[in-house]
């Protein structure tokens, strides 16, 4: 075989390149072995490491807080944790996934790298259904929230969140795949059609759940100023002011969780393996930006990391002053 039909063997092997006709997707590895050949990398692969970065290290340096702090034992920095472990995971994937995109040409790896960022994405939209429920019940249950129990309940909902998410990263891994049937392939090779249709069906049923426990958290804010203003015989301007912050802020963090993963979940629906790849990049790249921007909604907000912060970079607070644990509905 000469130089120019082995070139065409790979371009067809290999869909991601910038030059390719389209017809493979996301994570295609190619079995060809190329290695006297030298090809430009895909820009949107250098994206998706690019972001992978970022992501890994803002949540590297959220969780790093969250674990050498004491203090930020509360139950919502359980799950803080949990969303920025997850996070930081799914960083680590996208760099792990575009290294070995063009060091290695192994079946396994390709399974195992899709797995893994199945998982961490999982877990990530789940530790994001796990803090919505969270919110709603410590408005819900106020009196009580502080409790044992609350934590002891907070330690459930991460470890059933990541035992599932575990889970459905495994399953390309033990057999749930297209290698062998490439007719049964989806948008995101290796994975299987019924595979992301089932990701993406989850993803609307998590969507569906926290758009109804933020509508639920939003009549109960709009139900608490009511009872301040008639308990003080009027209605302030500041509690005007802070019951619209209140709902800005549930609005900005479905608006910024539906803009990022809706398209791709979508695509996934109705996207086919022969449709361009470009699209599966277009869709997914939005979607890991959900991940870069968790840290900024959910913790670099939050006063308690925000004083973990500046004792670790300016040394402007003692290490050894008190503050209470806020919850969730405060921040």
């Amino acid at each position: 075989m000469n130089d120019s039909e082995l070139v065409n063997e790979t371009l067809e092997l290999s869909p991601l390149l910038p030059w390719a006709d389209g017809n493979g997707t996301l994570f295609e590895f190619s079995s060809a072995s190329v290695s006297h050949l030298e090809f430009p990398v895909n820009p949107w692969d250098i994206m998706l490491c690019l972001s992978g970065t970022v992501i890994a290290c803002e949540n590297a340096l959220v969780v790093a807080i969250i674990v050498y702090t004491p203090t930020l034992r509360a139950p919502m920095f359980v799950l803080i944790g949990s969303l920025a472990t997850a996070d930081l995971l799914a960083g680590v994937g996208l760099i792990l996934n575009f290294a070995f995109q063009y060091l290695t040409c192994s079946d396994t790896v390709s399974l195992i790298t899709v797995g893994f960022l199945v998982a961490s994405f999982s877990a990530s939209v789940s530790s994001l259904l796990a803090i919505t429920v969270d919110r709603y019940f410590s408005l819900y249950n106020a009196l009580t929230y502080f409790s044992e129990k609350t934590l002891h309940c907070v330690h459930i909902m991460v470890a059933g969140t990541w035992v599932v998410s575990v889970c459905l990263g495994l399953l390309p891994v033990l057999g749930w795949n297209c290698l062998d049937e490439p007719s049964t392939c989806s948008i995101v090779r290796p994975l299987t059609r019924k595979h992301v249709t089932l990701l993406a069906t989850s993803f609307f049923v998590v969507f569906g759940l926290m758009l109804s426990l933020y509508f639920k958290i939003c009549k109960i804010v709009c139900h608490h100023a009511h009872q301040i203003a008639l308990q003080q015989h009027f209605f302030s301007t500041s509690h005007l002011v802070a019951t619209k912050k209140g709902v800005s802020t549930l609005a900005i963090i479905m608006g910024t969780f539906g803009a990022s993963w809706l398209p791709f979940a979508i695509y996934c629906l109705v996207g086919k393996q022969e449709y361009p790849s470009v699209y599966t990049y277009a869709t997914l790249l939005p979607a890991t930006y959900n991940s870069m921007i968790n840290p900024i909604i959910y913790a670099y907000r939050n006063t308690d990391i925000q004083r973990a912060l500046s004792v670790l970079f300016c040394g402007c607070f003692q290490t050894n002053v008190s503050y209470r644990s806020r919850s969730p509905s405060e921040v």
